[in-house]
């Protein structure tokens, strides 16, 4: 048992009136002993159950984070003409709507714009469906590359995908933990904060309630964190909403602004694609990216719109749904596609 371990478990586990918060030193390592097994289980599972009763402070989640860069390889700076766009979701994946980041990615790397995504297998509580699979779907399957063949990848057809069982062992080694307490632990918020990549970047950070917002403003300011954009997306996810305003926040060295995106005002505002089968939902996507007009079209541009337009290829929104139209229709996403299925082969 550790005795140090214990004393940060007593600390915030004591209790509304004589509990306290980690300092970002002990939130970092206490990580640090869960990461690496030092703690027993019985301590990581009562860790995990205080803590989120008690709710992370930002202080907190910063010195998780400190802790998962330091014990870590992490996707190293590539050349590229724009920063690189990472994209935070929920590692347990979708259970209602359909997703579309990994579609997303593809356009917007056919627009020159360097994306990474990050997460596992199927996870619990929700276990839902998790990006690895769709990727999987399309004919592409980033289980078994090595970190420095998604470096390879990432520079050459700028996509990667960080496959925490692959990559970061001591993380994936903590997922049990979360069926066995039933419940989401913090850790589940430092997934949607946490960037696997070195270099300069725009993270994108999904959430659903708005005090999580108010946890990664904290943290990304102690951390000095500049160039970030939080969405209020669907089911916590990158991904922005139809049917109704999306709520996001654009972080950048000049302060904080709040944008409320209407789809109505663009002619976008549907229901929300419901979840379907992989197979089913391969299908559309594979007919999506050959620029055939489906059931996800749309959304799929509102999306990539967005994001072109945040990460500067396009000067507002309007031109940057146009050219994630132009791009799917000429063909361009397809390209990428399938330059990394064969990629994919190569490496």
């Amino acid at each position: 048992m550790s005795h140090t371990f214990r004393e940060l478990l007593r600390k915030i586990g004591s209790g509304p009136h004589t509990g306290e918060n980690l300092t970002r030193s002990e939130a970092e390592a206490a990580t640090r002993m869960m990461l690496l097994q030092e703690a027993t289980p019985a301590q990581i599972g009562a860790f995990m159950i205080a803590h989120r009763i008690k709710r992370p402070t930002g202080e907190e989640l910063a010195g998780m984070l400190d802790a998962y860069d330091g014990l870590s390889d992490r996707l190293q700076p590539i050349t590229a003409k724009y920063p690189v766009l990472v994209m935070c979701s929920p590692y347990d994946g979708r259970s209602r709507t359909a997703p579309f980041s990994v579609l997303t990615a593809l356009v917007l790397a056919a627009a020159e714009v360097p994306v990474v995504l990050h997460g596992g297998d199927r996870m619990p509580t929700k276990e839902g469906v998790p990006l690895v699979e769709l990727w999987a779907s399309l004919g592409i399957d980033w289980r078994s590359c090595s970190l420095g063949q998604v470096q390879q990848l990432l520079q050459t057809t700028r996509i990667g995908f960080f496959y925490l069982p692959q990559h970061f062992p001591l993380a994936a080694g903590l997922v049990p933990y979360r069926d066995q307490i039933g419940k989401r632990p913090p850790f589940s918020t430092l997934e949607l904060m946490w960037s696997p990549y070195v270099g300069e970047q725009q993270l994108i950070c999904g959430f659903v309630h708005p005090p999580t917002e108010n946890m990664f403003r904290a943290a990304f300011e102690l951390r000095g964190t500049l160039n970030f954009t939080t969405v209020k997306g669907l089911e916590g996810s990158c991904d922005l909403p139809r049917d109704r305003t999306a709520i996001i926040g654009l972080n950048q060295a000049s302060g904080f602004d709040r944008l409320h995106l209407s789809p109505r005002d663009y002619g976008f505002a549907a229901k929300e694609v419901a979840i379907a089968p992989t197979e089913h939902w391969s299908e559309l996507a594979k007919m999506t990216l050959q620029g055939n007009v489906t059931e996800l079209t749309d959304a799929l541009i509102w999306n990539s719109g967005f994001y072109l337009w945040r990460m500067g290829a396009a000067l507002d929104l309007p031109t940057g749904l146009q050219l994630a139209s132009t791009l799917l229709t000429q063909g361009k996403v397809a390209q990428v596609w399938h330059t990394l299925q064969i990629s994919m082969g190569t490496v």
